[in-house]
This record gives structure tokens, sequence and C-alpha cells, in this order.
């Protein structure tokens, strides 16, 4: 086959100390066929800018330009308006792909005819409780039945992770929709399927991810994945399944049973009974860890159960709110 060009597009905020290796890593990449690497810069606080311009300096394959927001999706945009190639592939400063990550997508593209592949975010851990979120990320009962979370076979999905994309396809869609802080890829891969193409799996793609390093940055950073699927839940009406709603449900279930049990105590039962299927559910993901990783398992699935559902329900109206989606939305209704 002929190889496409591809533009590596990268959105960097405080990223001094992996970035010139993450840019060397993809540089790296066993790919036939032509390459470069836009970084979207942040206002970061260390020395990520000047990381960025001299990596820059240092090979004509790499470009740098401004993110005056610092947000992910508007530096998105700004390193996709910046680059050149018919093949663009989302890449983290902190990714750390296989060898041939690019190669297998280019090739998935051109058998499949999607619009955009991607594969699995490969959580994997260094400290016992890294671990043990990483066994928490990639089960069933922890995100669900995610391909890219949990695996399976290849075809087509309603979200990846990061994605390589055709830049037909981003430029029908109007690329990323930069009011959303979170959940913007899958916001915008529901516009890419509901315009006619095809988001694809592919599980040779294994990007490695490092989980969030305590309990505080866990809940953190799932209550905003929660407010932030309730937008697009809200915006794009009959996109909210089972799965979605389960973790809500599940909060307010506790909630009431904790508060019920005070006047008639069978409603004890009902955290009660989570709290059982949680230790059960995390022995099985507890095998082959060291023993504080396989202890941590429990309370990392409720963090992720109870801070995604409570983001869900306390996500406000306004959030979202200034969204390409939500304008378009109003002035269809005004």
């Amino acid at each position: 086959m002929t190889w496409p060009a591809v533009s590596v597009v990268m959105p960097v905020l405080n990223e001094e100390r992996h970035l010139a290796s993450a840019v060397r890593h993809v540089l790296a990449q066993d790919y036939p066929g032509e390459l470069e690497v836009v970084l979207a810069v942040g206002p970061s606080t260390d020395r990520t800018r000047e990381v960025a311009d001299g990596v820059a300096a240092a090979d004509a394959r790499v470009k740098v330009v401004d993110n005056p927001t610092g947000r992910t999706p508007a530096g998105l945009n700004a390193a996709i308006d910046a680059s050149t190639h018919s093949i663009i592939a989302r890449i983290d400063g902190h990714s750390m792909m296989p060898s041939d990550y690019l190669a297998v997508a280019v090739r998935t593209i051109e058998e499949t005819g999607a619009d955009n592949v991607g594969g699995i975010m490969a959580a994997e851990g260094e400290t016992p409780w890294e671990k043990a979120v990483a066994a928490a990320m990639t089960s069933k009962i922890g995100v669900g039945n995610a391909r890219f979370h949990t695996g399976g076979s290849g075809g087509p999905v309603d979200t990846v992770y990061l994605g390589v994309f055709r830049r037909s396809a981003l430029e029908r869609v109007g690329g990323y929709d930069a009011a959303f802080l979170r959940a913007q890829d899958w916001e915008m891969n529901h516009r890419i399927r509901t315009t006619g193409g095809t988001v694809w799996f592919e599980p040779r793609m294994r990007v490695s991810y490092r989980p969030r390093p305590n309990m505080r940055a866990l809940a953190k950073q799932y209550f905003n994945y929660g407010r932030w699927r309730r937008v697009v839940a809200r915006q794009h009406k009959g996109t909210i399944n089972l799965r979605y709603l389960a973790p809500p449900t599940a909060v307010c279930a506790i909630a009431l049973g904790l508060a019920g049990g005070f006047v008639f105590w069978p409603a004890w039962l009902v955290p009660g009974a989570y709290a059982a299927a949680i230790l059960a559910a995390s022995v099985p993901l507890g095998r082959g860890l060291p023993a504080k990783a396989r202890l941590s398992i429990p309370g990392a699935l409720a963090a992720m159960h109870m801070a995604w559902g409570m983001g869900f329900l306390t996500s406000p109206p306004s959030l979202g709110a200034d969204s390409r989606v939500a304008r378009a939305n109003r002035e269809q209704h005004a």
C-alpha cells in the first residue's frame, strides 16, 4: 500500500520532564510514510515551552503552536489547524505507544474505511495503589464494557482512546468542541458517527496509561468524567444507557439506604450489598498483585463508582452551555 503522510498532534501543559522523550518516541515510530509532530503548548508553569522550542529547532518535522487557554480541546484544534497531512493522530504528551502504532492505525483505516481508529488504554501502575487502580480500570465492574478499557475484538464502537483520524472527518464535524473540558473525545466521535462515519476499535493499538497516584486524584478524575458525560447526554439525546446510569443509581440507592436504615434497619442491606459485591469482585481482580494492591482494589472501585455518580448527579445545566452543539440547539428552538 501507499502510506499516507501522518500529522501527530499533541496538546501539552507542564510536560517539561516527559515532552522531549515523548516526541522522540513518536518520531521513532516504525512507519514507512512521512511524519510531522505539532505541539500545542499551553501556559505552563515549568519549562515546557523551552523544551518544545528546543525539540522543534533540532528537527524540522516538529512544529510548535500556542494554546493560550491551556485547555485540551482548544490545543487539539490549534494543532490540527497547523498540521498539513491527510491522517491526524492524537497523542498525549506522556503516552507510551508500541513502535507499530501508527502503521497498524493507518492500515486499519485503509482496510475498514473508518474515519477514526483507536485501541486499548492500557492502565499500568508502579505503586501498589496504581496497580489497584489499573486492575479496576481494566475490569467490567470498574468501567463497564468499553472495549478501549477492557479489550475485545476489533470492530465499530462508540468511542476509542486517543484516535487516528482522517482529516476529512475532522473537517466534516468541525473538530473538537472547545467547550468540552472532559469527554471531548466521546462527544466528537458521536458527531463523526451521526454524520455517517465509523469509529473502529483495533486491539493491537495498545497505549500505556499511568493511573492517578492517590484516591483523591482518582475521585476528582471520575467526578469530572461524570459531570461532563451528563453534558453529552443533555446535548445529544439518546446517548445515555444503563451502563452510564449505574453509578448515579448506586449513589442514590446507597444514600437512601444509609439514611433510611435509622428508621427501618433492613435499608442498611443496600449499602451492605454494594460493599459485599465490591469485595467479592476485588478478589479475582487482585490475582497476582502484591497484598497492598489487592487490599486497595475495593477502595479504587468505590471511588470510581461514587465519584462518577456524584459528578453525573450534580452536573449543573450551565456546564457546557457555551458549546457549539448547545448554541445550535438554542438557535433551533428559538
